[in-house]
């Protein structure tokens, strides 16, 4: 895999992506009448960073409402709104996409899979010149997209550079479907172990409700009055941190609070944390708090649920308050507006618990761990892999230029 050697087979001729992209202007309007049924895929439907598309809708054309672009098998379909995402991705059939997605094709004189490379490189957006305009998205223009430098090798150095990344990302991709089976996993393990928690059939007692074996409390407010009292700045957990059973510790931002703030929400560990809301399907997403950080408190939108009661282990109260059983008490007790799903202090307190015996907990802890260690493992290695690719990447194109 001599990415270098085949970066420096060549003199570095450059030409313009419009040199090489067709851009599809075929749009599907309701105002002409379409007929038919077909396959939509919008921005929520790929994976950032990857290319993969994780999934799409079927739609029958004489019910759409809104302007749609149509691609075909083998197009490029490339979101061009917040381009940072690299939301681009490979056609593997015809069908229709939203009009944030422009859709091209690559002519002869190009590998499609090189130029699609290139399209979700870092040298690319560094290159392409991102308009950022008040009160808009980041985005990338079509324009900017035709305008911008593309190193273009002979189409056999083309192939081989392409075949090189494709390689890469394959492993990638293959790394991230094993880590994405041990979530399935553990899935399994919670349902052949404790059966359907919505009915029960198992019949664990189910008499009480989550306030009766913990303690509930929101979080610090941001802009809140201080009255000229002391502080220091500690480390705070928002919504963007807190996932469903993980936490995403990339970005912490600080706040300044008192001694007496900070010794109310500092979060101890195998605290369970609960978001507030959002989108309807989020509802009850949330995660154990395991001292990631030496000191951390948590905002008002995040529920810290610390337990109380030696009959329910955190680690199962994680999994049962994110269950289905979790999801459809929430989303019949939610605030709902448009789009947005919330719950209150007393709806989460309301949550119906299960308790069964606490040796069968202690043994999905146990398993637990054990598929943990084996995705630790995994992601340790997908990490590798995403560095080599992103080098890879950056031998490929930057020696290009």
């Amino acid at each position: 895999m001599n990415m270098a050697a085949a970066a420096q087979s060549f003199s570095g001729h450059m030409r313009k992506l419009g040199d090489v992209l067709q851009f599809s202007n075929e749009i599907v309007h309701p105002k002409d009448n379409p007929t038919g049924i077909t396959t939509f895929v919008g921005l929520e439907h790929i994976e950032r960073d990857t290319g993969i598309r994780t999934g799409s809708e079927t739609v029958d054309l004489e019910l759409m409402t809104g302007r749609r672009a149509r691609f075909q098998a083998g197009d490029i379909v490339y979101g061009y709104l917040r381009p940072y995402l690299n939301k681009v991705w490979i056609a593997e059939f015809d069908g229709i996409c939203s009009v944030d997605q422009y859709v091209f094709k690559v002519r002869p004189t190009a590998d499609r899979n090189y130029v699609y490379h290139f399209l979700r490189s870092a040298e690319f957006l560094k290159t392409a010149p991102i308009d950022t305009a008040p009160g808009q998205l980041p985005r990338i223009r079509s324009g900017e997209i035709s305008a911008t430098p593309i190193p273009l090798p002979p189409l056999s150095e083309q192939k081989r550079i392409a075949a090189i990344l494709d390689k890469a990302d394959q492993l990638r991709q293959k790394r991230r479907q094993a880590i994405a089976l041990l979530d399935s996993l553990t899935q399994s393990i919670f349902l052949e172990m404790f059966g359907d928690p919505v009915s029960n059939p198992k019949g664990w007692d189910d008499r009480f409700i989550l306030s009766d074996v913990a303690d509930i409390g929101s979080g610090i407010t941001k802009g809140r009055p201080m009255r000229g009292q002391s502080t220091r700045s500690v480390p705070y957990l928002a919504v963007a941190n807190v996932q469903d059973r993980a936490l995403n510790l990339k970005a912490v931002k600080e706040i300044d609070a008192s001694d007496d703030e900070i010794a109310r929400y500092r979060l101890l560990r195998d605290d369970l944390l609960v978001t507030e809301g959002g989108d309807p399907d989020k509802l009850g997403r949330g995660t154990l708090w395991s001292e990631e950080l030496p000191e951390a408190i948590h905002q008002n939108h995040i529920f810290r649920i610390r337990f109380k009661d030696s009959r329910i282990m955190p680690l199962f109260a994680n999994w049962l308050v994110g269950s289905e059983r979790g999801k459809k008490y929430f989303l019949r007790s939610a605030k709902q507006t448009t789009g947005i799903a919330s719950i209150n202090k007393t709806q989460l307190s309301n949550f119906p618990v299960l308790l069964p015996p606490i040796v069968l907990q202690l043994e999905f802890a146990e398993k637990t761990r054990n598929v943990c260690s084996m995705q630790t493992a995994l992601s340790a290695k997908n990490l590798l892999l995403d560095t080599l690719f992103s080098s890879l990447q950056q031998r490929a194109f930057s020696r290009l230029l």
